[in-house]
């Protein structure tokens, strides 16, 4: 199963470009990927992404680095190695369609299969069998990963965003959560909460 998370200058992407891919093979954990990229100079830059990733827009544009299309041709390739290609996502929604729709913009094949796993819905579901009821905060879940790593015992250290970091940390909350067992290292002095455990 192929742990994904990526790194967009924006929320949109009909408008936004992808400039890095993290991820990590669910059951070969030392499999890892992780590439940036250039955004394309018709992509838009948000103040706010700017922000989440701790990066400036020379930094974005970078033309030392490789385009997005070289990008997802690696990514593509790397997934090549992993046996079950399903993939497991923080919000597939968001990862997924990024993904989906620049391999269209660049005529390239789906480097993923299209069904995901919904680490949001799986730890919603867990949060509601122990509390009996949804976080909810104005009106929608309030299950970000910030929430779901205190939820599964896990101190959110982050400062920037980095698409490997939250696709290990994506992983090391889905493995608490459906096997009651730690999966990353660098986890391992976080204990799991009593309710995960078996």
């Amino acid at each position: 199963m192929i742990v994904v998370d990526i790194e967009t200058s924006g929320l949109y992407p009909e408008k936004h470009g992808i400039w890095q891919i993290g991820a990590l093979d669910f059951y070969n954990s030392q499999n890892v990927f992780l590439e940036e990229a250039r955004i394309d100079d018709e992509d838009e830059i948000s103040e706010e992404a700017l922000k989440i990733i701790g990066k400036t827009k020379a930094e974005l544009r970078n033309k030392r680095k490789q385009s997005q299309k070289q990008l997802l041709e690696n990514f593509s390739s790397w997934t090549n190695n992993v046996k079950i290609e399903n993939c497991l996502c923080q919000n597939p929604n968001f990862d997924l369609d990024f993904i989906m729709q620049k391999a269209r913009k660049y005529n390239l094949k789906m480097p993923i299969h299209y069904r995901a796993f919904d680490l949001h819905s799986i730890v919603a579901l867990k949060y509601h069998q122990l509390h009996g009821n949804f976080l909810i905060k104005e009106d929608h879940s309030d299950m970000g990963l910030t929430n779901i790593l205190e939820f599964c015992g896990i101190q959110d250290n982050r400062k920037a965003h980095n698409a490997l970091e939250d696709a290990k940390l994506t992983a090391e909350c889905f493995s608490r959560l459906v096997y009651g067992e730690p999966l990353i290292k660098e986890y391992s002095q976080y204990k799991i909460p009593t309710g995960l455990t078996r």
